[in-house]
């Protein structure tokens, strides 16, 4: 598992893992787009249900330049995952940079209404050398 995600975050019992890929067949190198795709894991390790609500991203680019992304669910859903339960869903980011970084966190609600917040881990996006303008 660690080998197809790179990067994991565990905040109270529920994990996020993180895979990114650079996508050279979407990027538009020479019009100044790079594209990455990411796989997310969130797992349950809880002994209770929780339901992710919301996302808040930080997304930076090699200029500094900052996005921040909140909304609803995530790509139109808000999984709800029992003990030992984990969902995957995919994504994608684009840059006018040829690297950066993504962010952030989720908020769930567990069985007793609390929402608390779990980290999504830091994540470089990185495009390889051959792919500059």
């Amino acid at each position: 598992m660690q080998s197809l995600f790179q990067h994991v975050a565990i905040t109270r019992g529920v994990t996020v893992r993180v895979a990114v890929s650079f996508m050279p067949e979407q990027s538009r190198v020479g019009a100044g787009r790079w594209f990455w795709v990411y796989h997310i894991r969130i797992e349950n390790g809880r002994e209770d249900a929780v339901q992710l609500k919301t996302r808040h991203w930080r997304i930076t680019d090699s200029n500094g330049m900052v996005n921040i992304v909140d909304g609803e669910g995530v790509v139109g859903e808000t999984p709800r995952l029992e003990p030992g339960q984990a969902h995957d869903y995919v994504s994608g980011c684009e840059l006018t940079t040829n690297a950066g970084a993504m962010e952030g966190f989720y908020t769930f609600i567990d069985a007793g209404g609390e929402m608390f917040e779990v980290a999504i881990p830091y994540f470089p996006l990185a495009a390889p050398a051959d792919s500059s303008v």
